[in-house]
């Protein structure tokens, strides 16, 4: 099952990326092709993975709370950060720095949505999380005296989000 579920995950994501690339319905024939051969490969390979979270994986709860993040509060952080780093770039006020951030995330789900939803946000970009889950990131503006700022400080409900969503 673990096998099957990875094939077909693999092959959607991979027809989607090809999409118009032929003329059987959107694809050629070579890339109906290397699709298969590539998703058999990765469903081999990931078999294991996904067969101890294919539960936590596909459950619709979280891609309905991930699909309401994505559109609501990633996109709303992602606009106010380029308004933020369009402001900068014209005025010249920044004050670069790295940071460390601890979110309190315990799986390791969390943390990779939380520190690539830092890195997709203008001015910020996520370097490293450490073994305790803490947060290594470069931010375009540190205020004098937040050198070690919370994590609401830093990437406002972001965490919150990830916590809903991957734990």
């Amino acid at each position: 099952m673990a096998f099957v579920t990875s094939f077909l995950w693999s092959l959607i994501v991979y027809l989607l990326l090809t999409a118009g690339s032929g003329n059987i319905i959107a694809w050629s024939k070579e890339e109906l092709i290397a699709g298969f051969i590539i998703a058999a490969v990765i469903g081999y390979l990931t078999r294991n993975i996904m067969d101890e979270k294919l539960e936590y994986f596909f459950s619709p709860r979280r891609w309905i709370l991930f699909i309401v993040y994505a559109i609501g509060p990633f996109f709303f952080a992602m606009a106010k950060a380029n308004l933020d780093v369009a402001y900068r770039v014209i005025t010249g006020k920044i004050r670069p720095g790295i940071v460390k951030i601890s979110p309190g995330l315990t799986r390791d789900e969390s943390r990779t949505l939380l520190a690539n939803s830092i890195t997709l946000t203008p001015g910020t970009f996520t370097l490293e999380i450490d073994e305790e889950g803490n947060l290594y990131v470069h931010w375009i503006n540190v205020p004098p005296g937040k050198e070690k700022p919370t994590p609401e400080e830093l990437c406002g409900y972001l965490p919150k989000w990830a916590r809903r969503i991957a734990e």
